[in-house]
């Protein structure tokens, strides 16, 4: 499966090369065969098969030894958070030393800090208002010898506020990043992955598979995207003086013109959009700093 509009630095521009991948993970090779169109693959839409491929592109390519998320965490697509780390290393610059980023709702998988700290050495904070998926995040660390001493995790015990009680006034961080929940319901949640699902496979699709498809908090909160980042701007103001660039992605382009609209009435002193492409799929990073 070739991918195509990655980041020039992204480890999986091209075609995955399976041979590497089962030799990193044997237990890849059952799910890999040829798809309907003759090529090698596996089947996107068995979570077990998508699961043993993360594991084998964290083994192959970053470093990592253990991986392990609970079935009803979000199991994320990793070229496409490898691009998002890639663009915001260009944003405070790739060769920046001594980075210090800090990842809101960094979920049970750790995936954002575990790129970024395999490709640029950077330190992590994570928060999460899931004490199960900081759990599970602590016990990747713990396994892994790249990630020790990398990875600070801090729990959110207000699921209302993103920095308040999480950052600390002595705090300084190059980055924040965040990946906010887009739905504001689970409803909304569920009938939007039928519908992906319903046009993905050309039919009728009854159920949903709900193996690693994401819990409610990292799937939908109240007011969608919209609302959390909006929230995130408005708090951002307060620490300032903490962070460096802060940054979201946006799923929905139609959000843009209020979010920038809010930016336009703060007083931040430089704003922006970054565009990515992960095949047919786009998305952008929102970035603000005071």
């Amino acid at each position: 499966m070739e991918k195509t509009d990655l980041h020039e630095r992204n480890k999986h521009n091209g075609e995955y090369d399976f041979d590497k991948l089962i030799s990193a993970y044997p237990a890849l090779k059952e799910f890999v065969k040829p798809n309907r169109f003759g090529n090698i693959s596996v089947d996107f839409f068995d979570s077990k098969a998508v699961l043993a491929l993360n594991k084998a592109l964290l083994i192959s390519n970053y470093g990592i030894t253990y991986w392990e998320i609970p079935s009803l965490s979000l199991c994320p697509p990793i070229p496409g958070r490898a691009d998002y780390i890639h663009y915001i290393s260009d944003l405070i610059g790739k060769d920046k030393k001594n980075v210090r980023a800090l990842d809101i709702g960094v979920g049970s998988s750790c995936i954002y800090p575990i790129i970024g700290c395999s490709e640029y050495g950077w330190d992590f904070v994570g928060t999460d208002t899931d004490i199960d998926s900081l759990s599970n995040a602590q016990k990747i660390i713990d396994n892994n010898s790249i990630l020790k001493n990398k990875i600070e995790l801090r729990l959110q015990n207000n699921p209302s506020r993103i920095f308040d009680g999480v950052i600390s006034k002595n705090d300084f961080f190059d980055i924040v990043i965040c990946n906010p929940p887009f739905h504001n319901s689970q409803e909304s949640a569920d009938k939007s992955g039928l519908r992906k699902l319903q046009n993905l496979k050309k039919c009728k699709v009854e159920k949903l598979d709900l193996n690693f498809g994401g819990r409610s908090g990292e799937l939908w909160c109240e007011g969608g995207e919209l609302r959390f980042i909006l929230n995130m701007i408005v708090e951002s103001s307060h620490y300032r003086n903490n962070c460096g660039w802060f940054t979201s992605l946006v799923s929905k382009e139609s959000n843009l013109d209020l979010l920038r609209r809010e930016l336009s009435y703060s007083d931040v002193a430089d704003y922006g959009t970054i565009n990515m492409k992960q095949g047919n799929k786009i998305s952008r990073i929102l970035a603000w700093r005071y």
